[in-house]
């Protein structure tokens, strides 16, 4: 009841805001609202290094003077401080330039069902408790091996806030959610070689978490498995990416069919609707009203209902990702997705991880990447990688210092299979990807 009373508050302080605004002259309004509540705990070979509750608040306003626009933000929720947000944003309106295709949704695309999407569930844990949790998720990965030789510690993390969103349109919403998690980062050392991993666990409800044994074990075995790692010469072969990293694949696709990409024609897959961007069996879809997800929703950051939506079907790109502005600007209608997508899925195949390596036979494995080298306008891709070197469907030993490289049109051609092993702790549900070849620049 407690945490109902305050959406309700926050929501007559939307309220008020957007009446302000069009005391002061606005034609149109929408304002966002956000209050945040935490405790983050971190330990480091078994003594607490720090502890931080944190509280936040913030709002931001956007006001039309027909069609100039004008945003102002505070963190400051008095009443003074309302009208004086307003009267900044008003101000920059008034001296904007006209903008054919700024405004507020059209009042037919917003949200009016609000589905409970089971997003609250605070976790009462005390600081005493979260440090124990902390050092007992560190402690397993530190006796998990003796080549396990350091530690860049272990965290437990809770975070509960409400977010409030109001238009002048009439809408105005308000939800409560909570986000909480475990992780920690191990080093190992062997012959002169050393070498870190982590591994995490996050969820809605804390009971969803694996526990903080398993989350420390998981970091340590991830970490001993890549020590005696090497480089690769240079070559060209198939190449699996793990779960947890494939996601950054279906990353660069969504950038791509983004509107904002699409009308500024800096996207690798302009001019793409209703053509094969994938092989027949790929099926990408989104489901934004599952009942405790990290990514569901019931509205878009403008207010506009989320739907179920078949993005890609039988390797065919059926729709772009687009908020009001971006429709506007390419002539078409909003998709929803002002702020991106909710719960992004992709049809796993019937092969887990250790299938997929026995399909692939010999290939590179990637467990990590980094650097940014994705080039969004030519679909040029290239990334420093780590892994596993694949021969006869199992692994022989660790790489590292390599790159891999393709052409991100090429590579989702030449998708050979999904694993059923996907990875639920993000906005993209997948499992690992295998593609057919791929170039790698070694020694």
């Amino acid at each position: 009841m407690q945490i109902q009373e305050e959406i309700s508050s926050l929501e007559s302080t939307i309220h008020d805001l957007l009446l302000e605004a069009k005391n002061q002259g606005a034609t149109a309004a929408d304002a966002g609202l956000s209050v945040d509540t935490g405790l983050s705990v971190n330990a480091r070979l078994g003594e607490v290094e720090t502890i931080e509750h944190h509280c936040s608040q913030g709002l931001g306003v956007t006001v039309y003077f027909g069609q100039k626009k004008g945003s102002a933000s505070s963190t400051d929720l008095s009443a003074q401080s309302i009208r004086e947000t307003v009267t900044a944003a008003c101000s920059i309106a008034r001296y904007a330039s006209e903008d054919p295709y700024a405004g507020l949704p059209d009042p037919d695309k917003l949200a009016t069902d609000f589905k409970d999407l089971d997003l609250y569930h605070p976790w009462d844990i005390s600081a005493t408790d979260a440090i124990n949790l902390a050092i007992n998720c560190e402690d397993s990965a530190r006796h998990y091996h003796p080549h396990i030789s350091n530690s860049e510690g272990a965290s437990v993390d809770t975070y509960q806030g409400i977010r409030i969103f109001g238009n002048s349109l009439g809408f105005l919403h308000g939800y409560a959610s909570t986000r909480h998690s475990i992780s920690c980062s191990v080093l190992g050392e062997r012959d002169g070689n050393m070498e870190r991993d982590y591994w995490y666990s996050v969820a809605r409800k804390h009971e969803d978490l694996e526990s903080a044994e398993l989350v420390g074990t998981k970091a340590a075995q991830r970490t001993i498995q890549r020590l005696g790692a090497r480089s690769l010469s240079t070559r060209k072969s198939p190449v699996l990416y793990s779960a947890e990293v494939a996601s950054g694949l279906i990353s660069s696709f969504l950038g791509a069919i983004s509107g904002g990409s699409v009308y500024r024609k800096s996207s690798f897959l302009l001019d793409s609707l209703d053509t094969k961007i994938f092989p027949d069996f790929i099926h990408i879809y989104e489901q934004p009203h599952l009942p405790g997800a990290l990514g569901s929703a019931c509205y878009d950051a403008e207010g506009v209902a989320t739907k179920a939506n078949n993005i890609v079907t039988e390797g065919i790109l059926n729709t772009y990702l687009l908020s009001t502005y971006s429709a506007r600007k390419l002539a078409m209608q909003t998709t929803g997705h002002a702020g991106g997508v909710h719960n992004l899925c992709i049809t796993a195949g019937d092969k887990d991880l250790s299938q997929l390596l026995k399909q692939m036979d010999t290939g590179l494995l990637v467990t990590e990447l980094m650097g940014q080298g994705v080039n969004p306008v030519t679909g040029d891709y290239s990334r420093g990688a780590s892994g596993f070197w694949i021969e006869h469907g199992e692994i022989q030993y660790p790489v590292q210092e390599i790159t891999i490289a393709g052409n991100l049109k090429d590579m989702y051609q030449h998708i050979l299979a999904v694993g059923n092993d996907i990875d639920l702790r993000g906005n993209i549900r997948t499992g690992s990807i295998l593609i057919e070849e791929m170039a790698i620049a070694g020694e």
